[in-house]
């Protein structure tokens, strides 16, 4: 475990990649206070492991965000790291969307980030330490199909994680973009719904990552000095996409 402090906040830890982040967390000693809106996901996180505290938050609301930093803080203590892992994943053809849902999804998945970080990346300045681990995409490279309103806010998150890692470098905290390809969590089913039959097909064939090889890939990247990783196929696609893009939309619209 590359976590050296006390105090970790993790979002979307309800399920999936945050779940699994918090659970490590949890198991090398950290105390952990996971944030998602689904109440019975965090409880069952929680009932995995003693260190592990709730708190309702929606990311999208600055307000409610700032309240809950300062509620972590007063209760378990300062911020060590912070592990941004909440996203929604709905799919439809743009034609198809309404724009205050696409708008929506921006809000939690781009929003949720910049008011997260904004929230304990002052406190964690002051104090001289601190991981900020944020959640982007593989999909924030690389289009697809019904996918368009996920992969702009993933495009959002992307760029405003390297630049901030860019323009802070120098300083004593470690920033992590983590670019996963598709992992076998609870975003599937929302995607599935209106994407593509090949989401579903990739899962049950056992295509996917697993949310502990991406944990396990972060925290590994993020000892190692990093600033992005991006695990298992994510990497080889990200070439692709940029050596060969129409050969890679070819593919996409060949795929089911």
């Amino acid at each position: 475990m590359a976590f050296h402090g006390k105090v970790a906040v993790v979002t979307g830890g309800g399920s999936g990649m945050g779940r699994e982040a918090a659970l490590q967390l949890a198991r090398s000693g950290a105390t952990v206070a996971v944030v998602d809106m689904n109440e019975q996901g965090m409880e069952d996180t929680c009932a995995q492991h003693a260190n592990i505290t709730a708190y309702r938050c929606d990311v999208s609301r600055l307000d409610e965000v700032q309240a809950l930093v300062a509620n972590i803080e007063a209760t378990l203590g300062p911020i060590d790291r912070l592990t941004h892992c909440a996203a929604i994943m709905p799919a439809r053809r743009l034609a198809e969307s309404d724009a205050g849902d696409i708008n929506k999804m921006m809000a939690i998945n781009y929003g949720g980030t910049v008011n997260m970080v904004q929230s304990v990346m002052p406190g964690m300045m002051q104090r001289g330490r601190g991981d900020i681990i944020m959640f982007g995409s593989m999909a924030g490279d690389i289009p697809a199909l019904t996918l368009g309103a996920y992969c702009a806010t993933k495009a959002a998150t992307n760029s405003f994680a390297e630049i901030l890692y860019q323009e802070n470098r120098d300083s004593p905290l470690r920033f992590l973009l983590v670019c996963p390809p598709m992992v076998n969590t609870p975003l599937i089913d929302q995607a599935a719904e209106h994407g593509p039959a090949s989401l579903l097909q990739q899962r049950d064939a056992g295509k996917m990552a697993t949310p502990e090889f991406i944990i396990n890939a972060v925290e590994t990247a993020i000892e190692k000095g990093q600033w992005v990783v991006r695990p298992g196929q994510a990497a080889f696609l990200t070439r692709w996409r940029r050596w060969f893009p129409g050969l890679l939309w070819k593919a996409i619209h060949a795929a089911p």
